[in-house]
Protein backbone atom coordinates (compact mmCIF):
# COMPACT_ATOMS: atom_id res chain seq x y z
CA UNK A 1 0.00 0.00 0.00
CA UNK A 2 1.19 3.89 -0.82
CA UNK A 3 1.12 6.08 1.74
CA UNK A 4 1.65 9.88 0.77
CA UNK A 5 0.59 13.38 1.71
CA UNK A 6 -1.99 13.63 -0.79
CA UNK A 7 -2.21 17.62 -0.46
CA UNK A 8 1.37 18.06 -0.83
CA UNK A 9 1.64 15.38 -4.26
CA UNK A 10 -1.35 17.25 -5.77
CA UNK A 11 0.15 20.58 -5.11
CA UNK A 12 3.31 19.49 -6.61
CA UNK A 13 1.96 17.86 -9.81
CA UNK A 14 -1.03 20.34 -10.55
CA UNK A 15 0.99 22.09 -13.50
CA UNK A 16 2.46 19.06 -14.35
CA UNK A 17 1.19 17.59 -17.98
CA UNK A 18 -0.53 13.87 -17.90
CA UNK A 19 2.68 12.28 -19.32
CA UNK A 20 4.51 13.70 -16.46
CA UNK A 21 2.09 12.63 -14.02
CA UNK A 22 2.41 9.38 -15.58
CA UNK A 23 5.80 8.68 -15.56
CA UNK A 24 5.89 10.32 -11.88
CA UNK A 25 3.16 7.59 -10.85
CA UNK A 26 4.90 4.64 -12.65
CA UNK A 27 8.03 4.72 -10.19
CA UNK A 28 5.70 3.89 -7.70
CA UNK A 29 5.04 0.40 -8.19
CA UNK A 30 5.09 -2.38 -10.51
CA UNK A 31 1.48 -3.32 -9.70
CA UNK A 32 -0.44 -1.33 -11.32
CA UNK A 33 -3.73 -1.15 -13.40
CA UNK A 34 -5.40 1.07 -15.64
CA UNK A 35 -9.35 0.89 -15.41
CA UNK A 36 -12.05 2.19 -18.58
CA UNK A 37 -15.13 1.73 -20.44
CA UNK A 38 -14.11 2.45 -23.72
CA UNK A 39 -16.34 5.69 -23.15
CA UNK A 40 -15.86 9.03 -24.94
CA UNK A 41 -12.93 9.63 -24.44
CA UNK A 42 -11.14 6.23 -23.97
CA UNK A 43 -8.89 6.60 -26.48
CA UNK A 44 -7.07 9.36 -24.79
CA UNK A 45 -5.74 7.36 -21.77
CA UNK A 46 -5.38 4.64 -23.30
CA UNK A 47 -3.01 5.87 -25.81
CA UNK A 48 -1.15 7.31 -22.89
CA UNK A 49 -0.69 4.60 -20.70
CA UNK A 50 0.00 2.22 -23.49
CA UNK A 51 2.94 4.98 -24.35
CA UNK A 52 4.51 4.78 -20.84
CA UNK A 53 3.59 0.82 -20.10
CA UNK A 54 2.41 -1.61 -23.27
CA UNK A 55 1.88 -4.27 -20.20
CA UNK A 56 0.15 -2.32 -18.34
CA UNK A 57 -3.31 -4.82 -16.81
CA UNK A 58 -6.52 -2.67 -18.68
CA UNK A 59 -9.23 -3.68 -16.17
CA UNK A 60 -12.45 -3.53 -18.45
CA UNK A 61 -16.13 -4.16 -16.72
CA UNK A 62 -18.45 -5.10 -19.88
CA UNK A 63 -22.21 -4.49 -18.55
CA UNK A 64 -23.07 -6.49 -21.21
CA UNK A 65 -25.24 -3.48 -22.33
CA UNK A 66 -22.86 -1.63 -24.51
CA UNK A 67 -23.70 -0.10 -27.45
CA UNK A 68 -22.95 -1.87 -30.95
CA UNK A 69 -20.22 0.96 -31.57
CA UNK A 70 -18.90 0.96 -28.10
CA UNK A 71 -17.59 -2.56 -28.94
CA UNK A 72 -16.30 -1.78 -32.01
CA UNK A 73 -14.74 0.51 -30.53
CA UNK A 74 -13.08 -1.43 -27.49
CA UNK A 75 -12.52 -4.13 -30.27
CA UNK A 76 -10.03 -0.67 -32.16
CA UNK A 77 -8.27 0.02 -29.05
CA UNK A 78 -7.10 -3.31 -28.24
CA UNK A 79 -5.69 -4.13 -31.12
CA UNK A 80 -4.27 -0.78 -32.03
CA UNK A 81 -2.22 -1.13 -28.61
CA UNK A 82 -2.19 -4.22 -27.64
CA UNK A 83 -3.91 -4.13 -24.74
CA UNK A 84 -3.62 -6.09 -21.99
CA UNK A 85 -7.19 -6.77 -21.22
CA UNK A 86 -8.82 -8.21 -17.87
CA UNK A 87 -12.25 -8.16 -18.94
CA UNK A 88 -14.76 -8.38 -15.91
CA UNK A 89 -18.52 -9.14 -16.45
CA UNK A 90 -21.67 -10.29 -14.89
CA UNK A 91 -21.61 -14.17 -13.51
CA UNK A 92 -25.38 -14.19 -14.65
CA UNK A 93 -25.65 -14.33 -18.74
CA UNK A 94 -27.40 -11.28 -20.02
CA UNK A 95 -30.68 -13.20 -20.98
CA UNK A 96 -30.47 -14.48 -17.35
CA UNK A 97 -30.66 -10.53 -16.61
CA UNK A 98 -33.66 -9.93 -19.16
CA UNK A 99 -35.55 -12.53 -18.19
CA UNK A 100 -34.64 -11.78 -13.67
CA UNK A 101 -34.32 -7.81 -13.47
CA UNK A 102 -34.65 -5.97 -16.84
CA UNK A 103 -32.99 -3.02 -17.98
CA UNK A 104 -34.56 -0.80 -15.71
CA UNK A 105 -34.57 2.85 -15.41
CA UNK A 106 -33.24 5.02 -12.78
CA UNK A 107 -36.08 5.56 -11.06
CA UNK A 108 -37.01 2.39 -10.99
CA UNK A 109 -36.76 0.03 -7.52
CA UNK A 110 -35.15 -3.02 -9.66
CA UNK A 111 -32.41 -0.01 -11.04
CA UNK A 112 -30.25 -0.57 -7.86
CA UNK A 113 -30.13 -4.50 -7.82
CA UNK A 114 -29.29 -4.14 -11.64
CA UNK A 115 -26.19 -1.45 -11.01
CA UNK A 116 -25.02 -4.17 -8.74
CA UNK A 117 -24.83 -7.32 -10.71
CA UNK A 118 -23.76 -5.89 -14.34
CA UNK A 119 -21.10 -3.26 -12.89
CA UNK A 120 -20.52 -2.99 -8.83
CA UNK A 121 -19.90 -6.69 -8.26
CA UNK A 122 -18.02 -7.36 -11.18
CA UNK A 123 -15.65 -3.93 -10.39
CA UNK A 124 -15.26 -5.14 -6.81
CA UNK A 125 -13.82 -8.61 -8.06
CA UNK A 126 -11.62 -7.08 -10.26
CA UNK A 127 -9.92 -4.97 -7.84
CA UNK A 128 -9.90 -7.87 -5.37
CA UNK A 129 -7.96 -9.98 -8.09
CA UNK A 130 -5.85 -7.53 -9.54
CA UNK A 131 -5.24 -5.92 -5.96
CA UNK A 132 -3.06 -3.28 -7.25
CA UNK A 133 -1.05 -0.41 -5.76
CA UNK A 134 -1.59 1.88 -8.04
CA UNK A 135 -5.20 2.63 -10.07
CA UNK A 136 -5.02 4.62 -13.14
CA UNK A 137 -8.08 6.49 -14.29
CA UNK A 138 -10.04 9.49 -16.26
CA UNK A 139 -11.98 10.55 -13.74
CA UNK A 140 -12.11 14.64 -14.25
CA UNK A 141 -13.20 17.78 -12.13
CA UNK A 142 -16.68 19.01 -13.29
CA UNK A 143 -18.36 15.26 -14.24
CA UNK A 144 -20.00 14.94 -11.20
CA UNK A 145 -20.58 16.27 -7.43
CA UNK A 146 -18.54 13.91 -6.31
CA UNK A 147 -15.62 13.96 -8.37
CA UNK A 148 -15.29 17.50 -8.13
CA UNK A 149 -14.26 16.84 -4.21
CA UNK A 150 -11.67 14.19 -5.42
CA UNK A 151 -7.93 15.55 -7.34
CA UNK A 152 -5.25 14.20 -9.28
CA UNK A 153 -4.43 11.68 -6.62
CA UNK A 154 -7.02 10.10 -4.21
CA UNK A 155 -7.07 7.01 -2.25
CA UNK A 156 -9.99 4.49 -2.91
CA UNK A 157 -11.99 3.41 -0.30
CA UNK A 158 -9.57 0.06 0.10
CA UNK A 159 -6.22 2.37 0.31
CA UNK A 160 -5.66 2.19 -3.77
CA UNK A 161 -3.65 4.84 -4.87
CA UNK A 162 -5.84 6.59 -7.99
CA UNK A 163 -4.10 8.35 -10.24
CA UNK A 164 -6.10 11.17 -12.86
CA UNK A 165 -3.84 12.46 -15.42
CA UNK A 166 -6.46 14.46 -16.96
CA UNK A 167 -8.23 15.41 -14.14
CA UNK A 168 -8.26 19.28 -14.60
CA UNK A 169 -8.57 18.52 -18.54
CA UNK A 170 -11.39 20.17 -20.06
CA UNK A 171 -13.81 18.60 -23.08
CA UNK A 172 -12.77 20.85 -25.17
CA UNK A 173 -9.34 19.94 -24.11
CA UNK A 174 -9.77 16.18 -24.61
CA UNK A 175 -11.31 17.00 -28.50
CA UNK A 176 -8.25 19.07 -29.45
CA UNK A 177 -6.45 16.26 -28.02
CA UNK A 178 -8.08 13.50 -29.85
CA UNK A 179 -7.80 15.58 -33.15
CA UNK A 180 -4.29 16.64 -32.90
CA UNK A 181 -3.24 13.10 -32.40
CA UNK A 182 -5.95 11.24 -34.24
CA UNK A 183 -7.69 9.12 -32.01
CA UNK A 184 -11.22 8.40 -32.33
CA UNK A 185 -13.67 9.57 -29.89
CA UNK A 186 -16.72 6.84 -29.05
CA UNK A 187 -19.87 9.66 -29.37
CA UNK A 188 -22.80 6.65 -28.91
CA UNK A 189 -21.30 5.58 -25.95
CA UNK A 190 -24.04 5.35 -23.16
CA UNK A 191 -23.30 3.40 -19.38
CA UNK A 192 -27.16 2.13 -18.27
CA UNK A 193 -25.64 2.44 -14.64
CA UNK A 194 -25.06 6.00 -14.69
CA UNK A 195 -27.59 7.08 -17.67
CA UNK A 196 -26.83 10.99 -16.72
CA UNK A 197 -23.72 12.52 -17.41
CA UNK A 198 -23.47 13.91 -14.10
CA UNK A 199 -24.31 11.10 -12.16
CA UNK A 200 -22.12 8.38 -10.28
CA UNK A 201 -21.98 4.65 -11.91
CA UNK A 202 -20.85 3.33 -8.60
CA UNK A 203 -16.95 2.38 -9.26
CA UNK A 204 -15.32 5.19 -8.41
CA UNK A 205 -17.15 4.84 -4.79
CA UNK A 206 -15.04 1.59 -4.34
Amino acid sequence: MIRLDLDIWNKKLRNRTPDEIVEWALRLSDNRIVTTSFGVYSAVLLSTMSRHDKNIRVVWCDTLYNEPNTYTHASSLIKDYNLNIQKYQSLLTKEEIDKTIGLPNIGDNNHSVFSEVVKLEPFRRALKEQNPDVWFTNIRVRQTEYRNKKDILSYSKDGILKVSPFYYWSDADLDAYLEKHQLPKNIDYFDPIKVLQNRECGIHLQ
